[in-house]
């Protein structure tokens, strides 16, 4: 939690918003939305806590700006990414946009030492006019001396991420 808090307060300095949402999430939000296909592994029984019976009802029908939620009834289950939250910030919100997602979320995973089922995640995202990834790596940059202090190490690298382009990993010293 202080960790948590530490962060958002990070964040609402710089100037963003912090985005709150359900943590039992609709399969629109969580993957139609994010365009994830309905082959997607992260939609198999084995890797997502889906609930046996939906929460909303049949005709539920969210504010997707023209795109029409796929398939005939909303799954419920407990939300795999924050990203969901992005969507329905951008549901309700025209760009500019600059938000944070913090929050748990939930991945049938066995528990490991580097895995659990339920663990938090924190992303951001900005849309506006020029935009660049230059404004991201400054931002994390900036987010890292401020959670670690002055002249901390962060190291910047290009990776490969099937949903997001560019993409990269950062490392923090």
């Amino acid at each position: 939690t202080q960790v948590r808090e530490r962060i958002e307060d990070i964040f609402l300095g710089m100037g963003y918003q912090i985005a709150e949402g359900p943590e039992l999430e609709d399969d629109w939000h969580n993957f139609e939305a994010l365009n994830m296909p309905a082959d997607h592994p992260a939609r198999d029984m084995q890797d997502t806590f889906y609930l046996a019976e939906p929460l909303m009802p049949a005709s539920y029908d969210p504010p997707t700006r023209g795109l029409a939620p796929r398939g005939p009834q909303p799954l419920t289950l407990l939300r795999t990414h924050t990203s969901a939250m992005q969507i329905r910030y951008m549901e309700q919100h025209d760009p500019p946009v600059r938000l944070v997602a913090i929050g748990p979320v939930y991945r049938r995973d066995n528990l490991d030492l580097t895995h659990t089922p339920m663990f938090h995640q924190c992303e951001g995202l900005v849309v506006g006019k020029g935009i660049t990834l230059a404004h991201l790596k400054g931002t994390l940059l900036a987010m890292a001396e401020a959670l670690f202090g002055a002249g901390t190490a962060v190291r910047f690298r290009p990776s490969f991420f099937p949903y997001t382009e560019p993409s990269a990993e950062v490392d923090v010293a």
